[in-house]
């Protein structure tokens, strides 16, 4: 018999229907009665030895990438107003029903694998998160086909030493998955994992004042749906006590991110080799090491596109594409779509670059593969600070008889704006 605590009234709840797409890979066991069938697998390197920066054999378990659980020996919770569900066994846990400042804790051995079944379950709470997971060797987050909402709308108060500050809080290994729907508004963090987070699939709703998703290890995502609206980082890994982690690795899913300041940063390597991506951002990518296999991108960075950037002394910064479609587009100012301070390395995909500085690189930079336009323009070399003659809608470039650094003309203004002025002599954007 599994084990838990509730301050409160007793729970009943319902059984769940659950199917998977993730990774190549279509998994379904236990109960399914009611289910809408399997969704379908999504191509993707998960668990493939990739030629990538990132190691990602074993990188997904077996139960990382089942959406449907298995239900036979699982309890059923039923939230209420005002009272704390303490789990302290391994099991599977269906957790359903609507209330105010309730909360789900884990409290297990660190050898337990719990997994949180959400089935329509609807919590807002003042100060606290809905889910706390104060030990455990993992924890799953499962979805059913259903409308969840979590909610924290005040500010959060700490548990003794412990900043809790979204609400999803986890100290251990965390999953996201299923086929549901996750709807997180917070004042602080919408999901915060101090281990490894992995999602493997549903469909996430999140506004939140800081991170979306946030973990200090690393963040792995197979697929999912993302729909993310922050005053801070779409996705953020970051441990501060030790810069040699803080990964982030995709090969699949959906995003459509508006971020303050990054859509997605990572400390060490972020590596994309699947996925579609919307990004509005202050940077769209960011971290030490940046990697983009595959995938489509679609960014528009009012400060960089993409950025590699000394983030961490495990790697050397670089940013290499080896395929996937790229668009960028840029505000105008000191602004850069493909930004190393390391070194540049294109050697295949598809990149469309709409800026008035194209590259910026510190050390080296290649082009040997695949192809890129920068302001309607072919070109057949990587160039310091590239201004093209294109010019960006609605206003001039700089150009004339000076060149640029690297030897590039400037031109006339694009559609509504006014001819390129002339180049500073052997200059160039910093």
């Amino acid at each position: 018999m599994k084990k838990y605590t509730k301050t409160g009234a007793a729970a009943l709840a319902l059984a769940m229907v659950l199917s998977l797409a993730a990774c190549g890979t279509t998994k379904s066991t236990g109960a399914s009665a009611g289910a809408s069938g399997d969704a379908p697998a999504v191509a993707s390197t998960a668990n493939v030895v990739a030629d990538g920066a990132t190691d990602v054999r074993d990188l997904f378990t077996d139960r990382d990438l089942t959406q449907t659980p298995d239900l036979s020996d699982a309890e059923s919770l039923t939230v209420s107003d005002g009272d704390t569900l303490t789990i302290t066994d391994e099991g599977v846990y269906v957790l359903s029903g609507s209330a105010e400042n309730a909360q789900i804790v884990v409290e297990a051995t660190d050898t337990a694998k719990v997994q949180l079944v959400l089935d329509a379950l609807t919590v807002t709470n003042d100060d606290a998160p809905v889910i706390y997971v104060k030990s455990a060797d993992k924890v799953f987050v499962t979805t059913t086909d259903s409308q969840n909402d979590l909610s924290v709308t005040g500010a959060f108060s700490a548990d003794g030493d412990t900043n809790t500050d979204a609400v999803i809080f986890s100290k251990e290994d965390l999953v996201l998955n299923g086929v549901g729907t996750l709807t997180i508004t917070s004042t602080e963090n919408g999901v915060s994992c101090k281990d490894d987070l992995k999602v493997t699939g549903g469909t996430y709703l999140i506004d939140c004042a800081a991170d979306a998703l946030e973990a200090n290890d690393s963040i792995s995502i197979a697929d999912g749906s993302f729909t993310i609206t922050t005053d801070k980082d779409g996705l953020h890994c970051e441990y501060d006590e030790d810069t040699s982690v803080g990964s982030i690795y995709i090969c699949g899913g959906t995003f459509d991110i508006e971020a303050g300041s990054d859509g997605i940063q990572g400390t060490t390597v972020t590596q994309i080799d699947g996925g579609t991506f919307t990004i509005t951002a202050g940077e769209c990518i960011e971290s030490t090491y940046v990697q983009i296999n595959g995938g489509t991108l679609t960014l528009y960075g009012t400060d960089d596109g993409i950025n590699a950037s000394y983030k961490s002394n495990a790697v050397a910064p670089c940013l290499e594409i080896t395929g996937g479609e790229i668009s960028i587009t840029m505000a105008q100012g000191d602004t850069d779509a493909l930004d190393s301070n390391g070194s540049l390395i294109v050697s295949g995909g598809t990149i469309d670059i709409t800026a008035q500085f194209a590259f910026d690189y510190e050390t080296t930079a290649e082009f040997t593969g695949g192809s890129i336009t920068v302001n309607g323009e072919t070109v057949t070399e990587i160039t310091e600070s590239m201004m093209m003659g294109g010019g960006m809608p609605g206003g001039g470039m700089m150009g004339g008889p000076g060149q640029m650094q690297g030897g590039m003309p400037g031109g006339m203004g694009g559609p509504g704006g006014q001819s390129g002025m002339g180049g500073m002599p052997g200059g160039g954007h910093p």
